[in-house]
């Protein structure tokens, strides 16, 4: 017997309305902005920063898979089939045989894209996933002040033709390291990706406006939007609306409110 009632498994992101395009999702939850709040609180410490970003990378990956992954029916015969031909389950899972591959953009990149990695494979077949990894730090003028983002070494482990290609980074503040990595994947990594992912804890307005200019094929997954050196009459306005008076990152480019540099805190390593 065939229950209807799980052909079609409904889902629905938890999204905060905006004006920044369709690619961009801003999902933070009552309980993940409660953790997000945490983390970037000025007394939180190791070992609450680390597990505070797998917990909630743990809960933004399995958006983005519910939301963005193709699914396929199922006939499963459960534990019950041996005392009932009715013991089987036909319904809608995730289609485990799809390619995936997520980046891990070191420092702050390591611990999101092992969660990633460790939920893809406990989700799809894991002959189908991979982890790269790049090597990259901010390049700064003399006034330290931002002003790119260098490669300094890469671990790619094949091509990306058909693969979700997820890129989890915890701060998107300039958007200088996303289109860096990305732009290394579209010319120099064979394949063309079934879809760009990136998965952010907070983003800024310049990230958004940066990305969606640059690579408009890349989906953004935030849980928090930080414009906090905007003025005043944006505040109570749909992000995106006066996106360019919108400003969330101070004259050396770190994020307000922000939580400070994400690879420092998560690797107590203050260089």
């Amino acid at each position: 017997m065939n229950d209807p009632l799980y052909t079609h498994i409904p889902f629905q992101l938890s999204e905060l309305p905006h004006r920044y395009g369709p690619q961009v999702h801003l999902v933070g939850t009552p309980f993940l902005l409660s953790h997000l709040a945490r983390l970037c609180a000025k007394g939180t410490t190791q070992p609450d920063i680390n597990r505070l970003v797998a917990l909630l990378y743990t809960d933004l990956v399995k958006a983005v898979l519910n939301a963005e992954f193709p699914r396929t029916r199922v006939a499963l015969a459960t534990r019950m089939i041996d005392s009932s031909p009715q013991g089987i389950y036909q319904g809608e899972v995730l289609d485990p045989a799809v390619r995936a591959v997520t980046v891990n953009i070191a420092r702050a990149g390591t611990l999101p894209s092992q969660v990633a990695y460790d939920l893809l494979n406990i989700t799809l077949e894991p002959a189908r996933v991979r982890q790269d990894h790049l090597m990259m730090s901010r390049t700064m003028d003399a006034r330290d002040v931002v002003v790119g983002s260098h490669i300094g070494g890469s671990k790619v482990g094949g091509d990306v033709d058909d693969a979700f290609l997820l890129f989890p980074d915890p701060m998107g503040a300039t958007g200088g390291s996303l289109s860096t990595a990305v732009n290394l994947y579209k010319n120099q990594v064979a394949g063309t990706p079934r879809r760009i992912i990136s998965l952010h804890l907070i983003v800024t307005p310049e990230f958004l406006r940066r990305v969606t200019r640059e690579h408009p094929d890349v989906t953004v997954y935030a849980l928090r939007l930080d414009r906090g050196l905007s003025p005043p009459e944006v505040f109570g306005t749909v992000p995106g609306e006066l996106w360019e008076k919108e400003r969330g990152l101070d004259d050396h480019q770190y994020i307000v409110p922000g939580g400070g540099g994400f690879g420092e805190i998560m690797n107590n390593a203050y260089v």
